[in-house]
């Protein structure tokens, strides 16, 4: 294997210890090698519900540092305490949430309660201990099912979808009000569609609930993991009649946050809650999704065709300008290097 995805050299940057909770999770265990590489040192929470304990040392391999997870509920306040009474955090990067759409629509009250309560426990101890940086992993699915593409982030909110959905319109709104009478810097990140894996394949999408986001369906059921992969609804008005998202890449996703706590620390915010948008900019439809990851792995995909999914919008995607000028941001990574990565990790993991 290629030793350069192995403890890259730091750069040299303010040493910060930062809060990164849900860091055993997809998105969260890749933004902690892109914060690593970037001089910061981490601590992670993580109950593992639905992640893998084992993926923090997968990291601490790839990043040559010791990443210490505590195996806590960020619902259970006076657990969390204790990690703050251990550690001085400069930042927090909140991560954990429950996030499949279906099971939300299904278990709506699970993720009411540990959604909004695990963020309100973050934002009181933030406010206790004096933590000055905060950053929010929010979601285009605040945006609902609107008909303003590509969505910026002045879009106006429509009615949520999902209760996941709609526990990231009311996660931001607790925000907003918290950040109008707080002296700490919050930061709310709604990104699109993250995919893909890190480049080493010792990472990737893992989760121990049923898997419902579409490329780990796909690259599972070319892999023999499922009996059957479904595309649910080929009758909407888009150009094949399949959904439309904006995929990005999960490392594409991960380096945003390491800006944007730099862009916090170095004080370039005009106000105490700023929202930035995270995708490509470009809408791909399942069928165009399903085309590239057959063009990369040579293998063809006999799907079948089922109704619409309750929870689904039927296109979105964004307008990234904002966070590329304000940012510095720049997302490199094509559609097919999202199937090309996802697909080393799948049959690494297998």
């Amino acid at each position: 294997m290629n030793n350069s995805f192995f403890a890259p050299p730091i750069k040299k940057n303010m040493q910060s210890k930062i809060l990164v909770t849900g860091g055993c999770g997809y998105i969260g265990s890749h933004t902690i090698i892109d914060l690593v590489q970037n001089g910061f040192e981490v601590v992670s929470i993580d109950n593992c519900s639905n992640s893998q304990p084992e993926t923090i040392k997968m990291v601490s391999q790839i990043t040559g540092k010791t990443i210490i997870n505590y195996q806590i509920d960020l619902c259970d306040y006076e657990a969390v305490k204790k990690v703050f009474d251990e550690n001085n955090f400069a930042g927090i990067i909140h991560f954990a949430a429950f996030k499949s759409v279906p099971e939300s629509v299904e278990q709506p009250l699970k993720y009411y309660h540990n959604n909004l309560s695990s963020l309100s426990n973050l934002l009181k101890l933030t406010e206790e201990f004096g933590v000055k940086h905060f950053v929010f992993s929010s979601s285009c699915s605040v945006y609902g099912n609107t008909t303003d593409l590509p969505v910026t982030e002045a879009t106006e909110f429509q009615k949520a979808e999902s209760p996941y959905g709609h526990t990231k319109q009311i996660g931001e709104e607790i925000i907003l009000a918290q950040a109008k009478v707080s002296d700490s810097k919050y930061i709310l990140l709604r990104y699109f569609n993250p995919v893909g894996a890190h480049e080493s394949g010792l990472i990737g999408e893992n989760p121990t609930m049923v898997v419902t986001a579409i490329l780990p369906r796909i690259t599972g059921f070319a892999a023999g993991k499922f009996s059957s992969f479904s595309i649910f609804g080929t009758d909407y008005p888009t150009r094949d009649g399949t959904c439309v998202r904006d995929y990005i890449h999960v490392m594409d996703i991960a380096n945003a946050h390491t800006k944007a706590l730099q862009f916090s620390i170095a004080e370039n915010n005009k106000s105490n809650c700023e929202v930035f948008n995270l995708g490509t900019g470009n809408g791909v439809t399942v069928l165009e999704a399903i085309e590239s990851f057959e063009r990369v792995s040579g293998t063809k995909l006999n799907y079948t065709k089922a109704p619409r999914r309750e929870g689904d919008v039927m296109s979105i995607y964004a307008n990234n300008d904002k966070a590329k000028q304000r940012l510095g941001w720049n997302p490199s990574r094509t559609l097919d290097d999202m199937m090309r990565t996802a697909w080393a990790w799948e049959q690494r993991n297998k």
